[in-house]
């Protein structure tokens, strides 16, 4: 009918795993979707440098439109909130366009990734297909020579932020433990692998697969807190 608006057909959005750290472990898909694309977005902590688009630096092409999330790192989740709120409108304004998105997402997006709540809020409207990534965890392993799991035995996730009595429960209870996000709670997890008789088991590895990557067994450091993408792997 003359006059009557053509139809766009909306963009897909792609949340795209990037890695570790290391631009070489970035999968073959998410190299050519990263290198391909017209649209990024990525989290940028506190209004600072984002590590996820460090990671995909050298594949992102000139000209390339990007959609920078300022994310709060506080502890209030309100604040957290209304910035994925406002980044997950920032992109659908794209895809509504017809654009593809990508969003660069550091380890794997569905594993404790920031991805996820973008996934939460545009997912039911829009196509969304996920690339999964190298993970932390398993980079850690890698680096320090020693296998995570073996035949029947069991692999323990602890985010450092749980309680204390928490921690120690799951930590004495467990064959094989990767702890994550240690930053400022390393002090106390230090103090908990002490008293189950595990330092000499417990190895930190700072900022895996990075240029910067720094391994220590745990009973040779003496600070109280370590940079937020420390991995400590504890084989019991």
């Amino acid at each position: 009918m003359a006059g009557a608006k053509t139809m766009v057909k909306a963009g897909t959005l792609y949340g795209v795993g990037v890695g570790p750290g290391d631009p070489e472990l970035m999968t073959v898909k998410a190299w050519r979707l990263i290198s391909t694309a017209n649209t990024i977005a990525y989290l940028c902590a506190n209004g600072q440098d984002s590590t996820a688009r460090d990671i995909a630096k050298p594949f992102i092409v000139e000209g390339t439109a990007e959609i920078a999330i300022d994310m709060p790192m506080r502890v209030e989740r309100e604040l957290g909130q209304a910035a994925y709120d406002k980044g997950a409108a920032e992109i659908a304004a794209y895809l509504d366009q017809g654009q593809d998105v990508v969003m660069l997402c550091e380890g794997d997006p569905f594993f404790y990734g920031s991805f996820m709540y973008i996934f939460e809020r545009l997912a039911s409207k829009y196509q969304t297909i996920v690339v999964p990534g190298v993970t932390s965890i398993t980079a850690a392993a890698a680096a320090i020579g020693q296998p995570l799991v073996s035949r029947n035995d069991m692999l323990k996730i602890l985010p450092a932020t749980l309680p204390e009595d928490r921690l120690h429960f799951e930590l004495a209870t467990s064959q094989s433990v990767a702890i994550i996000k240690v930053g400022r709670h390393f002090g106390k997890l230090k103090l908990i692998l002490s008293e189950l008789g595990l330092l000499s088991k417990a190895t930190a590895i700072e900022n895996a697969t990075h240029e910067n990557q720094i391994i220590t067994p745990v009973a040779e450091i003496n600070s109280e807190t370590l940079p937020y993408f420390t991995t400590i792997i504890v084989r019991t």
